[in-house]
């Protein structure tokens, strides 16, 4: 069922901007870029001290007993690990698993971060470029997307919640956030965040992917090209997401990684492997070992709000619908498979794939001085792409196919967020089809209207992203503590863990607490927390030194699924 408030408020406000930014090109940007810059420097520390605190919190609850609930309360797993984080992978990454893993870390290399000060070697300064790119791209930004939210979300589902973004407040309001004002506000708010995360990518692919077509075959690089480009990735956006997550969302993302990693296997064997490679343990090892000075850095504001702080704020404001797209793709995985996993594995796969793109462009540097650097100085992010391939064997080919990958990274991202924000459009059960495609075709209207202004529409819309990240900061963080409260429960409810003993205390004995078993009980009949307060409320007091592992009430058929 349709959540019109929600839905058409989303939309009304986007096409007010839109006109806005039409009329008023100058005005609004000036008013984004101040209210871009308040933004950062009053919330930039908080973002970080979020996200740090929400990897931390992930890492440890991973490795708890209550980690081997699962997702969903069931051990049937909806989809093979590979198409699972294929989904995830290519839904995050967008245009910038192309163009920003390559021109990235030249940037850095050409203009070095603050926190390095000045390098006493080139070869120290890709070092340190890479290392800088990782912050920015690595276990914080991965943790803050596909983790703690995501276990609330599952948890709160599994009590009758809708998957929604105002489901992340369940812990603080209970059931009331379901018809509170609150609610609906902490909807638009998410829903416009990722509505401006998405559209600046497919603006900002329309100009790049011109611009590389246009270096290629000399067709001149204009509104034309580019609008025929987003006209094509809308269109596959909207069949796509049309056709549900089980076939076109995940066959695309197979299809995106599988290509990624063929491109990977093609630029180390035409370029130089053992340079990467070794660049990249330099780039990783530096990163660990500076790993909480990095991520809190507050030193340079300006160069902040350019660089991590603008990509942090970037991933607050999609945490919240691709926790709610995380948690719908993830029936039957273990917590402990879903932390580790978005934590850990995806963010190291995410630096070697950056190392291997910018890597070998800084190598190309070493070698020829300027000869990518100068590109992106004088073209801008998308000509490092098509400088790389050009000193590159095979060039033409390597070049065409840099091109058609971004492409397909971006119709991923468009298609999953379609189909969260026509979910978090949704009152209860499955978004329409109709409501999904539209949520495309809008996206792509706005991008095609917008480019049409020039860059700096896009550019508007992608700070505003910055801007939506204030609220949504807040809506991140009960998950914080919510989440291993939950995983707690899960895991009860569950028979993962039981109290020592394996009986319930009585209340008042000996404790003021309540019985866990008395409480996952109680849930169990009901089919829903226990009233009088927030289900946070309810089990924060609960200790967890006593719950010692117990054998899962799901064995054999878990761990042949689990393998799958």
């Amino acid at each position: 069922m349709l959540d019109r408030k929600v839905a058409f408020i989303s939309i009304g406000i986007l096409a007010v901007f839109i006109l806005l930014a039409l009329v008023f090109r100058d005005a609004v940007t000036h008013s984004i870029d101040t209210a871009f810059a308040a933004s950062s420097q009053w919330f930039g520390g908080y973002w970080q001290y979020l996200l740090l605190v929400t990897f931390l919190v992930a890492i440890v609850l991973a490795f708890t007993p209550y980690a081997r609930a699962r997702m969903g309360g069931t051990a049937t797993v909806e989809y093979s690990r590979f198409k699972w984080l294929a989904m995830i992978m290519s839904t995050l990454l967008a245009g910038g698993g192309v163009f920003w893993a390559a021109a990235e870390p030249v940037a850095h290399y050409l203009d070095e971060p603050p926190h390095f000060g000045t390098a006493a070697t080139a070869q120290e300064r890709v070092t340190n470029a890479l290392a800088q790119s990782f912050v920015d791209w690595g276990f914080l930004a991965w943790a803050i997307l596909g983790t703690l939210g995501a276990v609330v979300m599952s948890y709160a589902h599994s009590k009758g919640m809708p998957l929604r973004p105002r489901t992340l407040l369940y812990p603080v309001m209970g059931k009331k956030i379901l018809t509170s004002w609150v609610g609906t506000v902490a909807d638009i708010v998410s829903v416009l965040a990722v509505v401006a995360g998405t559209v600046g990518p497919i603006g900002f692919l329309g100009l790049q992917v011109s611009y590389g077509i246009s270096a290629l075959t000399g067709i001149p690089d204009g509104y034309p090209m580019q609008l025929t480009i987003i006209a094509v990735l809308t269109g596959v956006a909207a069949l796509s997401v049309s056709s549900g997550l089980s076939k076109g969302i995940q066959i695309l993302s197979r299809v995106n990684i599988w290509m990624a990693l063929i491109l990977m296997a093609a630029v180390l064997l035409l370029g130089s492997a053992g340079y990467v490679l070794r660049a990249w343990v330099g780039g990783f090892a530096t990163y660990v070992a500076d790993f909480f000075s990095l991520s809190l850095y507050q030193g340079d504001q300006a160069w902040l709000s350019g660089w991590t702080v603008f990509f942090f704020g970037w991933f607050v404001g999609y945490a919240p619908l691709m926790s709610v797209f995380v948690a719908r793709i993830s029936h039957g995985r273990t917590l402990r498979d879903l932390l580790l996993s978005n934590a850990v594995l995806a963010p190291v796969v995410t630096t070697g794939w950056f190392t291997v793109l910018g890597g070998t462009g800084l190598a190309m540097e070493l070698q020829n001085p300027g000869s990518v650097t100068g590109a992106y100085a004088s073209d801008g992010v998308p000509a490092v792409v098509m400088s790389i391939s050009a000193q590159l064997p095979l060039s033409l080919p390597v070049a065409v196919f840099f091109l058609i990958l971004t492409t397909m990274f971006v119709t991923t991202t468009t298609d999953s967020m379609s189909f969260a924000i026509a979910q978090s459009c949704t009152a209860s059960g499955e978004p329409s089809t109709r409501m999904r495609a539209t949520w495309a075709v809008i996206m792509g209207v706005a991008a095609a209207v917008l480019i049409s202004i020039g860059d700096g529409g896009i550019g508007a819309l992608q700070s505003f992203i910055v801007i939506t990240a204030v609220p949504v900061g807040f809506l991140m963080l009960p998950s914080v503590f919510a989440a291993p409260v939950f995983a707690r429960r899960m895991a009860i409810e569950q028979g993962v863990v039981t109290p020592r003993g394996g009986t319930a205390r009585a209340a008042g004995e000996g404790s003021a607490e309540p019985a866990p078993e008395a409480v996952a009980g109680a849930e169990a009949q009901a089919g829903k927390v226990p009233t009088g307060g927030s289900p946070y409320e309810a089990e924060i007091g609960l200790a967890t030194a006593d719950v010692p592992e117990a054998e899962p009430a799901v064995t054999s058929a878990g761990r042949s699924a689990e393998r799958g």
